[in-house]
């Protein structure tokens, strides 16, 4: 081959990798990553038997593929006011490394066989669920983000929704111990947000993107005020596993630590809010949701 042959095969490989690494940044492999984990954990935590390993196999395929394509779909859908803040203007679709159209058709691709997937190889429980979640992020979180501070609380249902997903798989049914694990998952979420937007209050500012601490203003004593009860409310909620009998003493102590330290975090923030006590926070949420998520799958009471 000559050597400019060569190198317009080289360029096309680049290319190539490139469009492939613009497909996979797309997805947010890490919400990825935290969607199976805490759907596998509430799979472990609804099972009465052992656990059946084809159809967990099946339901990380499933779960992997419908969440991918959501949040590609969830790129496309922002990609303007992507494109209007610092932390996102370079992702693929504001900096014009993908078109359109590709995510589109990547995105719905993925979320429709993943629910398909879910629906033959799991169970229509878990694909209906899964569903849901899909809809809920795209049609209604996503265009709320716009509109009004309450798209953070609309956001969280969604966002809760995994490891009930996870706990029809393994039960074939909704019980308290799924909406406990709900509620768990959707008040972690609202101090987790809420650190983040006071972090990037003004990059949200500047998109037009309605999150409490844009209209909440430099005092922010509403966004204060959510963070410390939404923190109180984890506290209580996350205590429920064990006196429900999903879980043992051994998580209660654990989840009784952690709920006091992420509350005396929230507390600080609304006391002398400021970027540094925000980002603790936020970095504690995000420290705080595995470990509590570890201690109920060691600690599940079996039976």
């Amino acid at each position: 081959m000559s050597r400019p042959g060569q190198v317009l095969v080289a360029a096309v490989e680049r290319e190539r990798r490139q469009v492939l690494v613009d497909l996979v940044a797309l997805t947010k492999p890490r919400v990825v990553v935290m969607v199976l984990v805490t759907t596998l954990v509430g799979y472990h935590a609804g099972l009465t038997g052992p656990a059946d390993w084809v159809r967990v196999v099946h339901l990380v395929l499933g779960t992997l593929l419908a969440a991918a394509g959501t949040l590609a779909l969830n790129q496309y859908l922002e990609r303007e006011v992507d494109g209007l803040m610092e932390r996102t203007r370079t992702r693929p679709l504001p900096d014009g490394r993908l078109q359109p159209l590709e995510a589109l058709l990547f995105g719905a691709t993925l979320a429709l066989a993943g629910v398909a997937y879910l629906a033959a190889f799991v169970t229509l429980g878990s694909a209906a669920v899964t569903g849901v979640i899909a809809a809920l992020y795209l049609f209604a979180y996503t265009p709320l983000k716009v509109r009004t501070p309450l798209c953070t609380i609309v956001g969280a249902v969604p966002g809760a929704l995994p490891p009930v997903a996870g706990w029809v798989a393994g039960r074939e049914d909704v019980g308290v111990g799924a909406w406990v694990l709900f509620g768990i998952m959707f008040l972690w979420q609202l101090p987790h947000t809420l650190a983040i937007a006071r972090l990037y209050r003004d990059d949200y500012a500047r998109a037009g993107v309605r999150v409490l601490p844009v209209l909440d203003g430099e005092d922010g004593r509403s966004t204060e005020r959510q963070i410390v009860g939404a923190c109180a409310a984890l506290l209580a909620v996350s205590l429920l596993p064990t006196l429900i009998g999903l879980a043992g003493p051994v998580y209660f102590v654990g989840a009784l630590v952690l709920g006091i330290g992420l509350l005396a975090l929230g507390a600080r923030q609304a006391v002398a809010p400021s970027g540094a006590t925000a980002r603790r926070l936020m970095f504690a949420s995000l420290l705080y949701l595995p470990a509590l998520l570890a201690l109920l799958a060691l600690d599940k009471v079996r039976g």
